[in-house]
């Protein structure tokens, strides 16, 4: 296993000005004209073509994903949200055509079919899925589509409760619904599904204009509905729609049974007769919440020891992105929700957002991000940005592993074994409960763009339906029914990137079948880990996967086979 991190090259760029900076169109056009219409005489006119395409989509990605980080770390800021509406508006639909034109060129140049076959199979598999899919009416649309859902973290990120004459945003406020007192618990939870039904109307207004302009995209495309498009455009060549109903029923059938023990065992150890929403995370009285870290900071160097743990490489990633300021942890108010990895693809090192609240769910986030970080850094060396490009399936297993190998160092953040063994419980929860609300949200959206032009009424009463299918029905909702039913808007995939959902629970059963090849052989797991992130999208799915030493599966009876693994591991943990 590859011990030491070594720090990234510093690229040097051939092709732009090296003090290059976009700022509009007119300076960024002429670098597209002149690879549109370059001539490519030979195989290795064609390798320099292609490592200035790369060059090109590295500083204009970078320049992007800057624009977007500053807005969703100060959604308040004016400029900053006008400098990401301006590259939405006016620099990405006008690259667009250009991209079509630079695909076509590279899919009918005799050259292409001297590049290595095994390197570069994915990549022209995506280049020839993106030309045919390409449609120069469905450019302005997916600028508009952009644009507005970039309104849901605005309108989100806004949100924010009163509680004892202290303000909060609604991720610290859901602190509070780990603490022993009942009551507070119940207010806190009333507080937020007030705030989150004050904007209900203006989140299915923002969401009824989305699904309209998703069905013409989809419509000029060819495509009867949005959901075939989709699937299409994410490039989903390893497994169907079919597929994706089989993981819902299975899901259905062999983790909602584990997830009602472990909410049984809650309950027990709460004392309660009843469960209600606000006890789902819960302590029972005289047991204080987790508390695992006070600040941004503290979580930052506590997770640098944990990574340390599993590898010098691991840490090193981390302690990179410390030294350059690409870490924004704390929660504040007027940040956007939520939390990511975005890569950097000039620069190489990745840049982690957060809301972090001192909690023992923002540990585990620190860990997933901390996997895609890492998975940043290990694909960085590949030629070509394209091939770090890799789809969500095998992001969110570098993600999602790292927080099941990185859990028997937590001892870092819990010095009392007691302690530690609760985080654990709790990580094992969350890895369980997760998949019936995967399946959830990915049934629901199969639904949507399978029904457009759907009343109000029919979403709400098909998203009912479909919540209670993978619903254990151990909670009482009563009281909260109106809440209930607009559950579904706190889910930001459903606004922001449609159908990029069923991806994590592809990926968490990879991550439990790693955990699993990890619990057997530490450094083999590692490795094998380690090895297959290299690879970027160099590979096919199946192949990362094999790379990894796991399969691609989420077949009912592969499902079946992991619940049947993890039951044992949470007896031991003292569920029953």
């Amino acid at each position: 296993m590859k011990e030491a991190f070594v720090p990234l090259k510093e690229k040097h760029r051939h092709f732009l000005p090296s003090d290059f900076k976009l700022t509009d169109w007119d300076a960024l056009q002429p670098y597209f004209e002149e690879l549109k219409n370059r001539s490519i005489e030979n195989k290795a006119a064609l390798d320099k073509w292609l490592s200035d395409v790369s060059e090109l989509e590295a500083v204009v990605s970078e320049d992007a994903c800057w624009r977007q980080i500053k807005m969703t770390c100060d959604t308040t800021n004016k400029e900053y949200e006008e400098a990401f509406t301006y590259f939405c508006m006016e620099i990405e639909p006008k690259m667009k055509p250009y991209s079509f034109e630079l695909n076509k060129k590279l899919l009918a140049s005799p050259f292409t079919k001297e590049l290595d076959s095994d390197l570069f199979f994915p990549y022209l598999r995506s280049v020839d899925n993106a030309a045919k899919l390409y449609r120069e009416e469905n450019v302005q649309l997916q600028a508009e589509v952009s644009l507005l859902a970039q309104q849901y973290g605005v309108i989100s990120g806004a949100m924010s409760v009163e509680v004892d004459g202290k303000e909060y945003t609604l991720q610290q406020a859901a602190k509070m619904l780990q603490s022993p007192d009942r009551d507070l618990r119940e207010k806190v939870f009333a507080k937020v599904a007030g705030r989150r039904m004050a904007d209900k109307d203006k989140l299915n207004e923002l969401f009824d204009k989305l699904l309209a302009l998703r069905q013409k995209i989809a419509a000029n495309a060819g495509f009867e509905n949005y959901r075939d498009y989709k699937f299409r455009e994410l490039g989903r060549f390893d497994y169907s729609v079919a597929d994706c109903f089989a993981f819902h029923e299975a899901v259905r059938e062999h983790i909602v049974p584990l997830q009602a023990m472990l909410i049984r065992h809650r309950q027990h150890r709460l004392g309660l007769d009843t469960m209600r929403p606000w006890d789902s995370d819960a302590e029972p009285i005289g047991t204080e919440p987790l508390r695992p870290f006070s600040d941004g900071k503290e979580l930052s160097e506590k997770a640098v020891e944990v990574f340390s743990r599993l590898g010098k490489y691991f840490s090193g990633c981390l302690q990179t992105m410390q030294q350059m300021h690409r870490l924004d942890l704390d929660s504040r108010k007027g940040k956007a929700p939520g939390g990511y990895n975005c890569p950097l693809a000039e620069t190489g090192v990745p840049f982690i957002f957060m809301n972090a609240a001192g909690t023992m769910g923002d540990v585990i986030t620190m860990m997933h991000e901390g996997g895609h970080a890492v998975h940043s850094f290990l694909s960085d060396p590949l030629p070509l940005a394209s091939f770090k490009e890799y789809p969500m399936e095998i992001a969110e297993l570098a993600s999602m592993s790292m927080e099941l190998f990185s859990m028997e160092h937590w001892d870092v953040f819990f010095k009392e074994n007691k302690e530690l063994k609760r985080a654990q419980l709790e990580e094992m929860e969350r890895v369980i409960s997760v998949l019936p609300w995967i399946a959830t949200i990915d049934k629901f959206q199969h639904w949507l763009y399978t029904h457009p032009g759907h009343t109000l009424q029919e979403r709400e009463e098909n998203w009912l339906a479909i919540l209670n299918e993978f619903s254990t029905g151990i909670t009482d909702w009563s009281g909260f029914e109106e809440y209930r039913t607009n559950f579904w808007q706190k889910q930001l995939h459903l606004f922001e990137v449609p159908f990029y959902y069923i991806e994590y629970g592809i990926a968490q059963l990879g991550a439990m079948t790693m955990w699993r090849q990890y619990r057997e052989n530490k450094d083999q797991a590692l490795e094998n880990y380690m090895k297959a992130l290299s690879q970027g999208y160099t590979k096919t799915l199946k192949e990362l996967y094999t790379t990894a030493g796991i399969k691609f599966d989420f077949s009912p009876a592969y499902i079946k086979e992991l619940a049947d693994f993890v039951t044992p591991v949470l007896k031991d943990m003292g569920v029953e």
